[in-house]
């Protein structure tokens, strides 16, 4: 796709999630990257290419997510894809069917494990033929826990000679807000249950995306527990559902690097006695995608609010032979929106710029691109990855 007029096209930008990608896009890039805005209304991304101080050269493309052939169009214009209009399973469908016709790479920020599976089944021997490398969920769900498994499991091969087969994963830090797709896509999910309940059985499933491969019993993950690997107090995680199922893929097309009988649990920290047993059961029964101050989609907190947040994330591997390792990855921004844009960002990048050897197929983050967009997110985006024990 040498002669494609443009390296990256961000539909959606004029949403808020997708402000943010252009705003980073021109931020780190410019103009040294031939990249363009999409959306339902030129007038609309004029607007907010002003309000964001993004060049006046970064072209404006129209484009509405139902219309199949305005969206083939666009397609066919761009190396790769940066999209943030979800919720996916509603709007996502026709794009993807668009870039993998166009052999064009793809990423989203999809944290919809139903849509996915319906992507992956119905696209991926397409995109193998065409060369699309379609890539879902590039944001703080998947990539921090997603990468954070691989690169673990890669310090363990070196230095052990041998994966780790269980980690257990455990959010130490997490200061920020969820975005408002995030709880649209739920709230999309649980109405697609309503009508096909067959679906249940994928989301339950945390190898629905295994490409059928069926490996042993999860730890339990959805009550509170004193946790022997870090003797503090666990709660279930609300993202974990969604890193599992990604989680256990990556495993699959990496042609079960981590092994056939890998274990995997996620798990918030709440502390030791009395009190983390109380923060647990507290955590375990709220919900922090419901509520009257959950974003709507389309908005999100302020500048401040999302560079005050983090977030940090341990993970405890173990081998057979009873050997422990420990690594950590966090970000510098509230995961949901501001760590969020630049993780997608720079995925974009990495299919353009460091990928020539990437055969087409729907991917997780790690197969996708692994130690190469490792490094970009420390050296561009504001994470960390670091071995601890």
């Amino acid at each position: 796709m040498s002669d494609t007029e443009f390296d990256i096209i961000v539909y959606g930008a004029s949403g808020f999630t997708g402000r943010l990608v252009a705003e980073y896009m021109q931020q780190q890039y410019g103009r040294s990257v031939n990249w363009a805005m999409a959306g339902r209304s030129t007038e609309k991304l004029a607007q907010v290419r002003d309000e964001m101080g993004i060049d006046a050269a970064t072209p404006l493309i129209a484009a509405n997510a139902d219309n199949e052939a305005e969206l083939a169009a666009m397609a066919a214009r761009t190396k790769v894809m940066i999209t943030t209009v979800g919720p996916y399973q509603l709007y996502g469908s026709p794009l993807v069917a668009a870039c993998v016709a166009a052999g064009t790479d793809y990423v989203d920020l999809s944290g919809e494990p139903g849509w996915m599976y319906e992507m992956i089944e119905a696209h991926d021997a397409a995109a193998k033929a065409s060369g699309a490398r379609i890539v879902h969920s590039c944001g703080f769900d998947s990539i921090p826990f997603d990468l954070g498994v691989y690169y673990l499991q890669q310090a363990a091969q070196e230095k052990l000679g041998t994966p780790c087969s269980q980690i257990r994963t455990r959010v130490r830090a997490m200061n920020g807000e969820f975005s408002g797709g995030t709880a649209a896509s739920l709230g999309a999910t649980m109405a697609a249950v309503s009508k096909n309940p067959d679906l249940l059985g994928i989301l339950a499933n945390p190898f629905s995306l295994a490409n059928g491969h069926e490996g042993p019993a999860q730890p339990a993950d959805n009550a509170p527990y004193e946790d022997e690997a870090t003797g503090q107090w666990v709660a279930p995680f609300i993202m974990a559902a969604i890193n599992t199922k990604n989680i256990h893929r990556s495993n699959a097309l990496l042609d079960h690097a981590y092994g056939k009988d890998f274990l995997y649990d996620e798990m918030m920290l709440c502390g030791a006695g009395d009190e983390g047993k109380a923060m647990a059961e507290f955590v375990a029964t709220s919900n922090p995608l419901a509520g009257d101050d959950v974003p709507q989609p389309g908005e999100g907190p302020s500048k401040e609010s999302r560079e005050a947040g983090n977030y940090d994330v341990l993970f405890i591997g173990t081998t057979d032979n009873g050997a422990r390792m420990e690594a950590a990855v966090g970000g510098d921004m509230d995961p949901g929106y501001g760590s969020t844009s630049k993780m997608l960002a720079e995925s974009a990048m990495c299919l353009l710029q460091d990928s020539d050897g990437l055969a087409g197929g729907v991917y997780t983050p790690a197969p996708a691109m692994g130690d190469k967009l490792i490094k970009r997110l420390i050296d561009n985006a504001g994470l960390y990855f670091r071995m601890e024990k």
